[in-house]
């Protein structure tokens, strides 16, 4: 396996009056491609500050983040005041295009679009390898599959207000999935979720990770997924404890 994420000696400081809040310190640890890893912790411990970062969402204000063997910040000189230049936007946003998929937890569907708009949306606000290589006729064909796969073929033009919460989050995963993007980062995916729908989400996810090698990575403290995850990296107060 290869290395899809991996992080050295990463921190993030908040400066809040006086003081300085270390709310990720000397984070080190590696993803290999395929894996379904939850970085587990309480909440305010510092997992969704992690998750952005790899997400290249939130800047950290030092350390190395080495996404698909690209190093992100090499050459960048980044502290807790760095403002982000055009050139490092450009390339963040490519970044994020090629390499990632996001599955969030308040869904964050389009309420207008239906939901084979919304898995479609991704394509049409820019492209990636599997995207451009593909012909119109075999996007509609690929988006198809996606929302068999999810359970959601007979959804399709219903819109997000006409869906339960466990449907609009197979919708979510449905897009996530939709550009082919080879790791998938997911902010507690359970969280709006009542237990037997969020078990049946689990399990697709799951299923999905083993069907088409897809690397998942949740920040999460739902104790179902970490039982699931085949790698767990668990923080507290900012601190890595367990990689």
């Amino acid at each position: 396996m290869k290395s899809v994420i991996e992080l050295q000696n990463v921190y993030k400081t908040y400066q809040m009056d006086k003081v300085e809040v270390h709310a990720v310190a000397d984070a080190n640890f590696t993803i290999q491609e395929g894996e379904f890893a939850a970085i587990s912790g309480p909440s305010g411990s510092g997992k969704s500050t992690l998750l952005n970062m790899i997400g290249l969402i939130d800047l950290p204000t030092s350390g190395k983040i080495i996404l698909n063997g690209t190093d992100v910040y090499k050459d960048i000189k980044i502290t807790k005041d760095t403002k982000i230049p055009h050139k490092l936007d450009v390339k963040l946003t490519e970044l994020r295009r090629r390499n990632l998929g996001f599955i969030f937890q308040t869904f964050n569907l389009i309420p207008v679009l239906n939901v084979f708009e919304n898995v479609e949306f991704p394509l049409k606000i820019g492209s990636s390898p599997a995207y451009d290589s593909m012909s119109p006729a075999e996007r509609k064909e690929w988006i198809d599959f996606l929302l068999e796969t999810v359970g959601l073929t007979a959804w399709k033009k219903h819109k997000p207000s006409e869906l339960s919460g466990g449907q609009r989050q197979r919708v979510a995963v449905a897009r996530a999935l939709v550009t082919k993007a080879p790791i998938i980062l997911a902010d507690e995916p359970t969280a709006n979720l009542d237990s037997k729908n969020g078990t049946q989400i689990l399990e697709l996810m799951k299923k999905l990770n083993e069907e088409l090698k897809t690397t998942f990575v949740f920040s999460t403290h739902d104790a179902k997924i970490v039982a699931m995850a085949n790698h767990v990296i668990k923080i507290k107060d900012g601190t890595i404890l367990e990689s």
